[in-house]
């Protein structure tokens, strides 16, 4: 069985969670469509989802990955 934990941003070094939401927003289907979009613009509007509580940074123990995900999801993976 899987173990997610919820890692606090605040947690983390400035520099390694630019890198991570850098790493999330350069993705493959993180593209905007017709409309073209900055890598920083991505990156600022997943800081500000992350600071309103909107988005969770989420580690996976088993497989030693981690993602972004709505705080609903988030929180019933990290309770399951």
């Amino acid at each position: 069985m899987a173990q997610f934990i919820q890692v606090p941003p605040q947690r983390l070094q400035k520099e390694v969670l630019q890198a991570l939401l850098e790493d999330y927003a350069s993705r493959d289907g993180t593209d905007y469509g017709e409309r073209e979009v900055t890598l920083d613009s991505k990156v600022e509007s997943l800081q500000r989802q992350i600071r309103s509580n909107e988005l969770c940074i989420i580690y996976d123990a088993d497989s030693e990955q981690w993602d972004l995900l709505p705080r609903a999801e988030a929180e019933l993976l990290v309770h399951s």
